[in-house]
C-alpha cells in the first residue's frame, strides 16, 4: 500500500539514523518500526531483570539507629544556620 507520511523532524532524524545504522531502506525502517509499536502490547516491554544483592546489616550496626547520623548532621545544620 502507498501513502503519505509527514513526519516530525525529531522522527525524521531517528529514521534516518536507523537506516545508516542498519543498512536498510527507509521503507523496511519504517515498517519495522510501525510492526513493533503496533504489535506490543500496552505497557509490556522487555521483562526488567533485578540483581539481587545481600542486604543484612553487618555486625556492629543497630538497625534502630540508621538515622542517627542523619539526624545529627541535621542538628548540627539547624545551629550553624542560627548561629548566623
Amino acid at each position: 500500500m502507498r501513502t503519505t507520511l509527514t513526519l516530525d523532524p525529531d522522527v525524521q532524524a531517528l529514521l534516518d539514523g536507523e537506516v545508516r545504522r542498519t543498512q536498510k531502506t527507509f521503507k523496511a525502517v519504517v515498517n519495522d518500526a510501525l510492526r513493533r509499536g503496533l504489535t506490543r502490547a500496552p505497557g509490556r516491554g522487555r521483562p526488567v531483570v533485578l540483581r539481587v544483592f545481600d542486604s543484612r546489616l553487618r555486625p556492629g550496626y543497630d538497625a534502630r539507629s540508621l538515622n542517627a547520623l542523619a539526624d545529627e548532621l541535621e542538628d548540627e545544620a539547624v545551629l550553624v544556620k542560627a548561629r548566623r
